[in-house]
């Protein structure tokens, strides 16, 4: 525990000062992100496949940064280049798990670009209240859970998770989200939408959660990697972004139409 504690003190600054930073420093964090994701997705799910480990690493890497300086349609079509290219070497090797091994690419580009865009379209603020959301989140569902226990929110699949956890996790992404709205991030909106928004943005977290939890036990794997000491890997800090990101640019465009984002 205390190397858990001391790995998300130097984590969570980081990733504020890169935010804050912007453009090109952030954008050269997430493309660093998005290399070390689909390399640890390939690890899971095909660990002695050097070649296709290779290909999906430069598609994925390549996808982000197309997307970034050119245009959303140019990094698509990298991912989808690189999902057919790893689906051929899969074939050829008679993987199992070909239709994960192809949604790498995907899986990790998509809520990578919509992190940049939230940055590039919405500024610091807004892109720092998601990661405040889902951690706020991530430290609910754990106090809560293991204070209250009870009934498992998905046995099969993640014996530790609770009901009371997801519901601890609902309420402490809706305050983050209320107390965000007080200090202006939501300017025009008031308090209970943001908090609205909240708790749903932490089912989905939590749905984020529970997929990769899946994979690795599909798998037989604890963690996603060991790259960050006391917490396994990056994928397993990540999992509810991964799916909260692209929810969040939807909700946050959506409240901008509406004239909630000021």
């Amino acid at each position: 525990m205390p190397v858990r504690i001391l790995s998300s003190l130097l984590m969570i600054p980081a990733m504020l000062a890169a935010i804050y930073a912007g453009a090109p420093v952030f954008d050269a964090v997430i493309v660093a992100v998005a290399a070390a994701l689909i390399w640890e997705w390939q690890g899971l799910l095909a660990p002695r496949a050097g070649p296709m480990r290779g290909a999906a690493i430069a598609g994925t890497v390549a996808a982000v940064a197309a997307a970034t300086a050119l245009g959303w349609e140019y990094g698509f079509a990298c991912a989808v280049a690189t999902a057919a290219a790893v689906g051929i070497l899969a074939r050829r090797r008679g993987r199992a798990d070909l239709a994960l091994l192809c949604f790498g690419p995907f899986y990790v580009a998509v809520p990578c670009l919509a992190v940049l865009a939230l940055r590039h379209g919405y500024g610091f603020s807004v892109t720092a209240a998601l990661f405040a959301m889902v951690w706020a989140t991530d430290i609910g569902a754990y106090a809560f859970g293991r204070g209250i226990g009870g009934p498992k929110l998905a046995p099969r699949i993640s014996p530790n998770k609770t009901w009371a956890g997801l519901v601890g996790g609902m309420a402490c992404s809706a305050a983050a989200g209320a107390v965000l709205a007080v200090f202006g991030v939501f300017p025009g909106a008031g308090a209970a939408l943001p908090a609205l928004f909240g708790a749903a943005l932490a089912v989905v977290a939590q749905a984020g959660d529970l997929f990769e939890s899946a994979v690795k036990r599909r798998v037989g794997a604890k963690d996603s990697s060991r790259l960050i000491p006391g917490h396994g890997g990056l994928l397993d800090r990540v999992d509810g972004v991964m799916t909260a990101a692209p929810a969040a640019l939807w909700v946050f465009g959506m409240m901008r139409d509406m004239g909630a984002m000021g």
